[in-house]
């Protein structure tokens, strides 16, 4: 057991970022921050040299060239820095305890990302380190309907309770192609194949529950109706909660982010879309948006896309580097996403291959990756550019954040500083002492361990049964006899 302690110890001071226990080092909560003498990138109004941003209470509260500070402020002199918005990823599977895939059913819209919420996720911090400060945690794409999402901030060291963003509207995720009709997944011996097993097959499967999502609204409908006209002896349907989200979906409560690659398979959604009345928020990956982005921009859908992924699987064989900018240009809402958690870490640099791949300005490339994805998750109002009444998710970076020299200096969300490269760098001494110093501790628990082990397996020395009294020899031998019945 003191192994085991010690162990997991070592491991949470090797991954665990050094400004968790670091002397000193404290999440800022005073009520006014002011950074000065940076350029800042707000996305909406152009960009502002030797400019400074006043944060009070978590908000923007001024931005300009001659903003000053209230006493008492903290003051963050980013001279020489760039300021843009938090960069939010709107396709990531971060801060999951466990298996992001309840694959073992064609609809699974019961289960729920939010109640598998890990806030010790180390992926959060790293993401943070490279400016991200919203995500869109999705369910994985082994289903044709999979589980409900939620867009969290990454309040590292906050509860699970703390990670959500309050008044985001929720999301569930859908599936097309390879992944949903399990072409690349071969069950356990003795399991049966799960349906469906082609594309035609993921469509029926999403018509059919939407079938029955309509007959299960219904119910509630007439039910509802009948209740407010006075009719006392009723009796409410019986709850569904695989039901429940779709309603909410063609309620327009709850927005579909639709895993997809080929153009046909696009199209498909959009006609079961436009068939049952409800819209597709976004189509993530969308690596063959480029060939039908007139009809994407036509249904209202955004697009979350890679910045140049391709030719990893059969069905991304299509893919180019210039689907972002393509999309863009036909009027498509574009973001830049990671689906992995190191690829967040630099989609800075992500968006900015845009401008080499289809020529977008350094705004719209800044867009991907901001603005853009917060109009896709509903939460423009409150973040994705830098403007006052917005919550104050920045990141500061120490050159142009579309350079591949570019480093995170500091990342806050809602006012509050969840990352500093400097404090970071400064505690990594005492960390690295702390880890030697328990992996001592350990090695010298297991030896301690393996003496006392060796010491437990020595066998006990037993009389020798040769030395017996002539008196005993016959009751020895009827002992024995009775012992072989």
């Amino acid at each position: 057991m003191k192994v085991r302690i010690l162990l997991a110890l070592i491991l949470f001071v090797t991954f665990a970022p050094p400004c968790v226990r670091a002397q000193g080092y404290s999440v800022q909560t005073n009520n006014a921050i002011l950074i000065q003498n940076a350029t800042i990138l707000t996305i909406t109004h152009g960009n502002i040299e030797h400019g400074s941003i006043l944060i009070r209470d978590g908000k923007i509260a001024a931005v300009g060239t001659d903003v000053k500070a209230s006493d008492g402020a903290i003051v963050i002199d980013a001279k020489g820095q760039y300021v843009m918005p938090g960069i939010i990823d709107c396709h990531s599977h971060i801060a999951v305890d466990g298996s992001v895939n309840e694959g073992s059913v064609s609809v699974s819209s019961m289960a729920n990302i939010a109640d598998v919420l890990n806030p010790d996720d180390i992926s959060i911090y790293d993401d943070l380190s490279g400016g991200v400060t919203t995500a869109n945690i999705l369910h994985g794409s082994a289903n044709p309907i999979g589980g409900q999402t939620i867009v969290i901030k990454l309040r590292w060291g906050k509860p699970a309770s703390e990670l959500p963003f309050q008044g985001a509207l929720p999301g569930i995720k859908f599936a097309l192609g390879e992944n949903p009709k399990r072409s690349n997944f071969t069950p356990p011996p003795g399991v049966e194949p799960r349906y469906p097993a082609t594309r035609m097959g993921v469509e029926e499967t999403i018509r059919e529950a939407f079938i029955e999502a309509g007959e299960y609204k219904k119910q509630w409908d007439d039910y509802s109706r009948k209740k407010a006209a006075g009719d006392q002896n009723l009796l409410p349907p019986r709850r569904n909660e695989k039901l429940e989200p779709l309603v909410e979906v063609m309620e327009g409560k709850r927005y579909v982010h639709a895993h997809c690659y080929r153009a046909d398979e696009i199209l498909t959604l959009i006609r079961v879309a436009n068939e049952f009345g409800f819209k597709v928020r976004t189509f993530q990956h969308v690596l063959e948006g480029y060939k039908i982005a007139d009809e994407i921009a036509a249904s209202g859908a955004g697009g979350s896309t890679f910045s140049d992924w391709w030719a990893y699987k059969m069905e991304a064989f299509d893919a180019i580097p210039y689907n972002a900018a393509l999309m863009t240009e036909r009027g498509v809402v574009v973001s830049v996403n990671s689906d992995d958690a190191e690829e967040a870490r630099h989609l800075n640099q992500e968006a900015a291959k845009s401008m080499k791949y289809g020529g977008l300005s350094a705004n719209e490339a800044l867009k991907l990756v901001t603005l853009n994805p917060a109009i896709q998750l509903g939460i423009d109002n409150r973040v994705g550019s830098i403007d006052v009444g917005k919550d104050a998710d920045l990141a500061i970076f120490n050159r142009d954040p579309l350079s591949v020299y570019a480093v995170v200096q500091k990342t806050l969300i809602d006012g509050q500083v969840y990352f500093d490269r400097e404090k970071d760098i400064a505690a990594r001494p005492a960390l690295g002492k702390e880890k030697q110093d328990l992996l001592a501790k350990e090695k010298r628990a297991s030896e301690e361990k393996k003496a006392s082990d060796k010491l437990d397996a020595t066998p006990e020395k037993k009389p020798d049964q040769r030395k017996k009294h002539p008196q005993n020899s016959e009751d020895n031998a009827a002992a024995g006899a009775g012992g072989g019945r």
